[in-house]
């Protein structure tokens, strides 16, 4: 296969790339691959995919980067122990929602969730202005009115977005936006019950988060988020009977 060609022909061969950093990504994370296990050779992959060796190259270091595989001259790739993985990264965190038994990520990120988030919001109920914290009142009134479990989802996130962005803390934002990014894949997966179900209930305990925050009650708005997060995990259990 020629990849390089006049007229895009990086483009395809980025495009192969990602794709094959797709496909063995999910695998390892699905425990396709399991830990210190050596993945198949290059050639191999190139057979798989239908890719040149180049392709494969550039999405062997892709994994490397976001630490998944490690590669030794004379010994081959290996997969990594899961507790080297960038949890951080975008793509283990697509990936780790998307598997068919997800129980141990969601309890990690729900954990995680409660050590930053509330902390969060009650930095936010002393920073937040008018105007800002009427967004966060509207993100209210759009998660009473969605329509569809995607309005909702987009609802949830971006409130959540939002008061991670009140915080004033870069590093929050941050580090919200990758844990937001599995979030979405979770609640717009037709596996969770959130919506319509409890839509109303969602609504208004995200606006005790808002209230709190427009009154300056830092602990208030910690206590809130709280029970919003701890709401969603209940939720998740009772949805996913067995998973969870």
């Amino acid at each position: 296969m020629t990849l390089v060609q006049a007229g895009g022909g990086a483009e395809r061969a980025s495009n192969h790339t990602l794709f094959v950093v797709e496909q063995l990504g999910r695998a390892i994370v699905a425990g396709e691959y399991p830990e210190g296990i050596m993945i198949p050779l290059d050639p191999d992959l190139c057979e798989m995919y239908g890719v040149s060796r180049t392709v494969v190259r550039e999405a062997k270091k892709t994994l490397i980067a976001k630490g998944l595989i490690q590669s030794k001259a004379k010994v081959g790739t290996h997969v990594r122990p899961a507790d080297e993985w960038n949890m951080f990264d975008q793509d283990v965190l697509r990936w780790h929602a998307s598997v068919k038994n997800p129980t141990r990520f969601y309890e990690e990120l729900f954990e995680i969730r409660l050590i930053f988030e509330p902390a969060a919001a009650a930095q936010a109920a002393g920073r937040a202005n008018s105007v800002e914290v009427d967004r966060l009142f509207e993100l209210c009134d759009s998660l009473a009115r969605a329509d569809s479990r995607a309005e909702f989802a987009v609802a949830d996130y971006e409130f959540h977005k939002q008061v991670l962005r009140l915080s004033g803390n870069r590093f929050l934002q941050s580090l919200g936006d990758l844990v937001q990014t599995a979030l979405y894949t979770l609640f717009t997966s037709d596996s969770v019950q959130t919506f319509p179900e409890r839509r109303d209930v969602v609504a208004v305990r995200h606006r005790a988060i808002a209230s709190a925050i427009a009154s300056g009650g830092a602990q208030e708005a910690r206590v809130a988020m709280q029970r919003v997060i701890n709401d969603g995990y209940r939720n998740l259990a009772e949805a996913t009977p067995g998973r969870i």
